[in-house]
């Protein structure tokens, strides 16, 4: 740094919805049916290092930029894709029966995660907002297929995160150009 200028941060908040929303999208893929269960093995590395690792280092940003919203929330999502990344490896699915069972009361505690974060989302942008509540819808239809064993319920979660996944990717991609382009580019409302 030289001359006097001063150093402003980067925003981190569009690393952290890049990791979210290209993992989500992945994921929501195979749950939606649109690519088969054999391919969880590709979300795997990107749950730990993208959806998993990125976020949280997006979330301990946030906490040094004093935003206690984007903190927990990156946090709190890199933890998900961090624990999802170990129920997969240490084959939850192995456990018999109660694994339905257990995946959705685990689907359902993040949807009600995410319906107290979308609670917190009613001075932000609408587009953050409709993010929380699609994502919130996403958990619980999962979390309703999953208990039940409903394909078709599992399915349309996995048409929910699809475009709960493109949202968080559209808000990144507004928030990059704004810091580009340094002015308004892509609407947020």
């Amino acid at each position: 740094m030289t001359g006097g200028a001063s150093w402003m941060p980067a925003n981190p908040a569009p690393l952290g919805l890049m990791g979210f929303g290209i993992t989500t999208c992945t994921l929501s893929f195979i749950n939606a049916n649109l690519v088969g269960a054999g391919a969880t093995g590709v979300v795997l590395g990107m749950a730990l290092a993208f959806g998993g690792l990125c976020q949280l280092l997006a979330g301990m940003w946030e906490f040094r930029t004093g935003n206690t919203f984007g903190a927990v929330a990156f946090s709190g999502y890199g933890a998900f894709w961090i624990s999802f990344w170990v129920l997969v490896n240490f084959n939850a699915a192995g456990l018999g029966k109660e694994a339905a069972a257990g995946l959705g009361l685990y689907l359902w505690m993040w949807g009600i995660f995410t319906v107290c974060l979308f609670l917190c989302t009613f001075a932000s942008p609408r587009a953050l907002q409709l993010l929380f509540l699609l994502l919130a819808l996403t958990f619980i239809f999962l979390g309703i297929g999953n208990s039940g064993g409903n394909a078709s319920i599992i399915h349309i979660g996995g048409y929910l995160g699809i475009v709960t996944g493109g949202l968080a990717l559209y808000i990144a991609t507004a928030d990059i150009m704004q810091a580009v382009y340094k002015r308004s580019v892509l609407p947020v409302g």
